[in-house]
């Protein structure tokens, strides 16, 4: 394929303004921290989501007794000691209004291990009391200019029963128009929004635009969650499921626009405030090459689509089903031994190389160039989901335009089933539950994306880029124009230094 020489447009950062993560109070912990500065220094992201601000393990909402009266006190140590250590990272949170504080709770319905309660509130008052506090709060600590930039949703999931008490859609709505009300109440300036559905229930947002459009309620963006993955299919310490096609998650980017059309809410920010290719922690596809492969068309492409999709989740330390029993749970790395990364971490580094300007988009590639006129290819191999022997020596053929330059620089950086992969190695080791340091050592080694460089010749401003791909490989390729500075009386034939032959 030639690839045009004048961009075709900018190259949207939609798939880095969020990450999302476990519970909230999980930020509290050092190696947490560790993990997430290890992610900002070499990947970016600008915001943070993830869910429990107001249940129980935070510990806002504080009711007591005295002179006989119920009385709230709203505690914010740990929300601040929280964001503080985010903001220090240069991430930003993504609020998430839930879960219901046990001592406001309607019912005693709770979700994962840590029990976050997903009734209605006993009083809608003392909710909209613990919202406007709590946003309030924010606003006092981190000042208006800063939280104005803060998206804040209302719940999480609430067309499911495991997530809203019967899936009410009615008592829904009621949640999200006194906690809208609420955060406007501070500042109106403020974002607000919702519904955040999962899949499979597409009608809950057009019944949802309809009643904010009705009641003339205020909101700022709306926002779904995406998947492609079926029913689980357990076995112990985990479960199996199986796969859409990854175009699936496209399809489901594209939904909410679509279903806006011509309504009230048509041209609001859209935010895919989770997405992956399975919502389960323990199933280990998150762990393998072929992941990295399945979602890198969906990080090339998601940006022409939402304002934002937000990966589920950045760390391993994600305790929805309870403590993690295997090395590898669910996220970017296996953040409690030091960082050992998973191929999609590799993927969206990769992604945080790419220029800013795309030359071109394909099926297996995206080629991009930013200002210093280095061009980066990320290409990969297919990835199907049907079952089928994977492909080896996938082919990925370019004609590069780099301008007026002597040659050009090939810097190559790969992961697959053979490079770059923890799993694989760990795997090969016996999948040790508890490895040794020497055993750690060599899952971070072998972790690390296999690194090649060399010198390609340059015809016509033009470099020919002829990549084989291996078993669900993904590859980054950057390529920069050289400019030969090597002095006239420099002759590596001579560095041993043996005398120059005479001609």
């Amino acid at each position: 394929m030639r690839v045009p020489s004048e961009a075709s447009g900018r190259l949207s950062d939609a798939w880095r303004f969020c990450v999302g993560t476990g519970r909230f109070e999980l930020a509290l912990r050092r190696d947490y921290q560790d993990s997430l500065a290890l992610i900002q220094r070499e990947i970016g992201f600008r915001h943070i989501r993830g869910h429990g601000l107001l249940s129980d393990g935070v510990g806002v909402h504080q009711p007591y007794e005295y002179a006989g009266a119920r009385h709230v006190r709203h505690s914010f140590t740990y929300v601040d000691q929280v964001i503080d250590a985010y903001l220090e990272l240069g991430i930003r949170p993504f609020v998430e209004l839930g879960f219901m504080p046990s001592g406001l709770a309607s019912g005693d319905q709770t979700v994962f291990w840590w029990q976050g309660n997903v009734t209605p509130p006993r009083s809608w008052r003392e909710w909209a009391e613990l919202v406007r506090a709590t946003v309030a709060h924010l606003v006092d600590r981190y000042g208006l200019d800063e939280v104005r930039t803060w998206p804040i949703e209302v719940w999480n999931e609430p067309n499911l029963k495991d997530f809203w008490q019967d899936a009410d859609q009615d008592a829904y709505h009621r949640l999200y128009e006194v906690s809208a009300h609420a955060v406007k109440e501070v500042d109106a300036s403020l974002q607000v929004g919702g519904p955040a559905i999962s899949p499979g229930s597409d009608e809950f947002l057009v019944r949802f635009a309809d009643f904010v459009a009705e009641h003339s309620l205020p909101i700022d963006f709306v926002s779904r969650h995406a998947y492609t993955s079926g029913p689980a299919q357990h076995v112990p310490f985990g479960v199996h499921q199986t796969l859409a096609p990854a175009s699936k998650l496209l399809e489901q980017f594209a939904t909410p626009r679509r279903q806006l059309a011509g309504g009230p809410l048509e041209g609001l920010p859209v935010h895919i405030t989770e997405f992956n290719s399975s919502y389960r922690p323990d199933n280990p596809v998150h762990d393998t090459a072929f992941h990295a492969a399945y979602l890198a068309p969906v990080l090339a492409a998601g940006g022409d689509l939402v304002d934002s999709f937000s990966y589920w989740t950045f760390s391993d330390m994600f305790e929805e089903q309870g403590i993690p029993t295997s090395l590898f749970h669910g996220g970017f790395g296996l953040l409690t031994h030091r960082q050992i990364k998973k191929p999609t971490y590799h993927l969206y580094a990769f992604m945080a190389r790419m220029g800013d300007q795309v030359l071109a988009r394909g099926e297996d590639h995206l080629v991009t160039r930013d200002g210093d006129g280095r061009v980066t290819v990320l290409a990969w191999a297919p990835a199907d989901v049907t079952g089928a022997p994977p492909v080896d020596g996938h082919a990925v053929r370019l004609s590069i335009p780099i301008g007026d330059a002597a040659s050009a620089f090939e810097l190559r950086s790969s992961v697959s089933e053979e490079k770059g992969n923890a799993w694989a190695a760990w795997r090969e080791l016996g999948r040790p539950r508890s490895p040794r340091p020497r055993e750690l050592d060599a899952l971070r080694e072998a972790a690390e994306p296999v690194r090649s460089h060399r010198s390609l010749p340059v015809a016509d401003g033009r470099v020919d880029l002829d990549l084989r791909l291996d078993r669900h490989e993904v590859t980054l390729v950057e390529l920069t124009p050289v400019v030969d500075r090597t002095p006239p009386w420099w002759d590596d034939r001579r560095l041993l230094g043996l005398e120059e032959e005479s001609p």
